[in-house]
């Protein structure tokens, strides 16, 4: 893990110390500040916080409280930004960033999650925003798209349930030779395998209930970016309610604290099952960046520094071989989402791109005898045993 060029320190070393709150009985991480407001001794103290002329707290809707900011600064640190908000959900983060730098114009490239998928085009397009999406091998469109000034380009690599990976570089130089700004979606990464801001990109987007969180106990999400971009999001946060409890971002900031650790083992184990599964006759193919016959694995190689800890299977008999294994399995957990301790499986089709019409999900590649693995901390062997056991009663 490379070294903060400012501090020398690594990662880790800086999230476990990152403490700007100092507890005066001695605790080595800050308290839970679960208080709505703040009182001030007079009307001009109060006045001159709202203005912005004296730092203090408010009103934790506004983001306003020593835990929340607290939290914020260890994300913003795991990405070396500049600044980070902390939101309810991804997809509080996700379309907060939209409405405060989308409205001019939205292109997506490449695999998106269901569900970011459903707020463009049910929600976002009716509202009067152009939104436009480009398949991954039509990059070279992007030029001719972004048409207007003020856009934004908005992607996922690593891509759900695909695992394409885009060249962030190579996107971020072509936007911005547009006047447009570049958002990543980098949850299946997390922020210790790939840092889209270093690539530069403007936004770095998490689901933070996934990899950040860790434990399938909190629902969160990121955004990381400058100051001044962080800003006009701020107040659609605000303004949305999105603010995530200060309970919450206590438990956020503890998972943190063991991230690297843990994606560590995501990614190890990620790869052994990966390998495990090659060579499987049932398997029609392994998506997984970490194997040298992925398609985008040399990308992978030069702008990741682990292959994450998400992998997907397609079965030769279809969606009802699929089921049939997801049903067998006695390790693997049948539930959505991913990045927690515990592996999961899920069927794309059946859960995060059910919304998605079959057309849709076929043309891009996404079929129904696809399986996504969330490969959790148990011992790969036992994880191995259980996929091989499930697939030999086809």
């Amino acid at each position: 893990m490379h070294p903060d060029p400012k501090t020398k320190q690594g990662k880790a070393t800086r999230i476990i110390h990152n403490r700007r709150h100092k507890d005066s009985l001695g605790s080595p991480y800050s308290p839970v500040y679960n208080t709505t407001t703040y009182r001030f001794a007079d009307t001009d103290s109060l006045r001159n916080v709202i203005e912005g002329h004296t730092q203090g707290n408010l009103y934790t809707r506004w983001g306003s409280n020593p835990t929340i900011r607290e939290l914020e600064q260890g994300l913003a640190s795991l990405e070396d930004a500049e600044d980070a908000l902390a939101f309810a959900s991804g997809m509080a983060a996700i379309s907060a960033t939209l409405f405060a730098h989308g409205r001019s114009g939205i292109v997506c490239i490449g695999d998106l999650y269901g569900g970011t998928q459903e707020l463009l085009i049910n929600h976002l397009r009716p509202l009067g925003i152009p939104v436009t999406f480009l398949l991954k091998n039509e990059c070279e469109q992007l030029a001719s798209v972004l048409n207007m000034p003020g856009m934004l380009v908005y992607c996922e690599t690593p891509a759900n349930p695909t695992l394409g990976i885009l060249d962030i570089r190579k996107l971020a130089q072509r936007t911005h030779s547009r006047g447009a700004l570049l958002a990543v979606d980098s949850t299946f990464a997390s922020p210790v395998n790939q840092r889209p801001l270093l690539l530069g990109a403007d936004f770095s987007i998490h689901s933070a209930t996934k990899f950040l969180g860790g434990h399938s106990d909190l629902t969160a999400g990121a955004v990381m970016a400058s100051a001044d971009h962080v800003r006009p999001i701020a107040q659609w946060r605000k303004n949305l309610g999105q603010i995530l409890a200060p309970e919450t971002a206590a438990l956020l900031s503890r998972s943190l604290r063991t991230l690297p650790v843990r994606v560590r083992q995501h990614n190890e184990n990620a790869m052994a099952v990966a390998c495990a599964m090659q060579n499987h006759p049932a398997i029609k193919r392994v998506l997984y960046p970490g194997l040298p016959d992925f398609s985008d694995h040399s990308l992978a190689s030069q702008q990741m520094e682990g292959f994450g800890g998400v992998l997907t299977l397609e079965l030769k008999g279809g969606r009802e071989q699929a089921e049939k294994v997801a049903d067998s399995l006695k390790v693997f957990l049948l539930a959505t989402s991913l990045g927690g301790v515990e592996s999961l499986v899920s069927q794309p089709c059946a859960t995060s791109h059910h919304g998605i019409s079959r057309e849709e999900r076929e043309r891009r590649g996404i079929t129904d005898g696809m399986l996504r693995l969330s490969v959790g901390l148990e011992d790969a062997d036992d994880l191995i045993a259980d996929l091989q056991q499930a697939l030999n009663q086809l």
